[in-house]
Formats: C-alpha cells, structure tokens, sequence
C-alpha cells in the first residue's frame, strides 16, 4: 500500500493513488484516521486521494481531513497534489485542471515543482454560499460569541467555509483556546475553518489557523485565500498580498471579481510502504 508524503509551509498530506489500491472504493473514516495519526500512523493533515476520473477537469481529486471528514478544497492540498502529479509524469503539460467537490481549479508548475500557482476559483461573502445561517446578505462586521469573548468577523467561501477575525494582534494560543468553539459554532451548519487575521500594511497580513476538521495548522492555503480577501474587501489591502502563517508565506493576488491566484511551495518528505498491521490499530 503505497504512500507519497509532501508538505506546503508545514501543512502536509499524504497522497494515495486509487490505482494502488484495487480494493478500495475510497479510504474509510478508520483507515484514514490511522494513517494520519501522528503516533500510530504514518502522520498528516490529511489524505489526498486520486488522481480520480473526472468529467470536467483533466483530474479528480477528493480530500480527506484526519478526523476522517471530507474537505471540500484545500489550497495546499491542490498545490500538494499537482506536485505528485507533477513528479508522478501523470501530468504531460505544467498546466492542468483538476476537480474537487469545491470546485474546478487551474495548477502551474514552476521551477519544476518547487513552485506551484493555483487558481482558486472566486471568494464569496454570500451567507447561502458559505453556508451561514440567516437571511441572504454578505456576512461582513458581524459579531460572534465563543466561550467568553465576542469577536467582530466576517465570513467567506472559495468552495469550502471560513471565518475570518480581524484583530490587532495574534497569537497560537488565541487559536488554540477559541478555533474549536468557532469551528463547530452554530451560525455554520456545515462547520467552518476559522482565521485570526492581523494586517500588518496594505501588503502584508497574518493570519493563525484552526482548520476544520484537523485543528491548529501552520499554513493553509484557502484560509490565506480567504483571509487575504476579506482584508480586501474590508480596504484594508491592495490586490497583491503575501500571507504570513507560522509555516510560512503564500502569495496572492485578488482580482476585481475576488477571483484568487495563489502561489506558494512544495517540498517532498517520503514515499513507502503502509504495511496491513497499521490498520490494526483502532484511533
């Protein structure tokens, strides 16, 4: 059973080839629970799974979080695999479409893989996009209460939930205490991704994560996307942003539309072999 294992700024996923793996029809909540834990298993913030058929991109692709729910896009998961399949020779050209339940988007390979562009596809503050409870408005300056603080926050989709705080100063722990609160809060019956965001200058922000699904992460590349669109959209940055997160920095740029073009690095970590007695092991 056949593993490939890469990281983008400290968020890392493990790809797994549908055709290295005749017998399953898709990764079980189980399985993919042990192969990303960090003790019993090989380790990761999730699963990648494919390439897959696909009618409307040249791949498929399905993205699994560690709790073993499924992710409808992930900006480094979609960097993360067009690298595989890159480095694979799946891919004949350095451009390429690949679907996700999120969405269609566009991957660009440069530096032969050091480097790779993906075009995310458009942000939306759209409380019926999200979805986020409510009549139908964009949800932006409304406030949110989690354990014993009311936060002001605005929400957003690039095909997959978030909620952005704007606040003057971040911290790891502000993540940690009130991300799983927020995550599961519920003014988002899907759940959400949650951003703490600091603009640092009309070019610059910071954001610290919790993820749906997968808790505190180092780097992700549709929360930068999100979060960099709500400053904008808020006039608090121009359309040329770099996102600083604790693994890292992602570039974006956001068009008039709120389109977004992200750019960021991949590094591989491993490839092996997942051997059955992993599977032994309930989590």
């Amino acid at each position: 059973m056949r593993f490939f294992k890469y990281h983008a700024l400290g968020n890392d996923y493990i790809v797994l080839n549908p055709a290295d793996f005749p017998s399953w029809t898709e990764p079980s909540v189980e399985q993919i629970r042990v192969i990303c834990h960090r003790n019993f298993g090989v380790g990761s913030d999730g699963i990648l799974w494919g390439p897959l058929p696909s009618t409307q991109a040249r791949f498929g692709l399905r993205i699994f979080n560690p709790d073993g729910s499924e992710a409808e896009k992930s900006g480094n998961g979609l960097r993360i695999f067009s690298r595989y399949l890159w480095d694979a020779k799946l891919a004949d050209s350095p451009v390429f479409t690949i679907e996700t339940p999120g969405g269609v988007v566009e991957s660009e390979i440069k530096d032969n893989g050091a480097l790779i562009t993906v075009e995310m596809g458009r942000v939306s503050f759209t409380s019926s996009k999200i979805p986020h409870i409510g009549p139908e408005r964009e949800v932006l300056n409304e406030s949110i209460t989690a354990l014993d603080r009311t936060f002001n926050y605005c929400s957003a989709t690039i095909g997959n939930p978030h909620c952005v705080l704007p606040l003057t100063e971040i911290t790891a722990e502000l993540a940690h205490r009130y991300g799983p609160h927020l995550e599961t809060h519920p003014n988002f019956p899907r759940k959400t991704n949650v951003q703490f965001l600091q603009v640092l200058d009309r070019a610059n922000i910071r954001i610290e994560i919790w993820e749906r699904g997968a808790g505190y992460t180092l780097a992700s590349g549709s929360s930068s996307s999100a979060a960099a669109a709500v400053a904008r959209r808020l006039g608090l940055v121009d359309a040329n942003v770099t996102v600083h997160m604790p693994g890292g920095r992602i570039g974006i740029r956001i068009a008039d539309d709120y389109a977004i073009r992200m750019t960021g690095t991949v590094n591989q970590v491993a490839d092996g072999l997942m051997r059955p007695e992993l599977f032994l092991v309930k989590v």
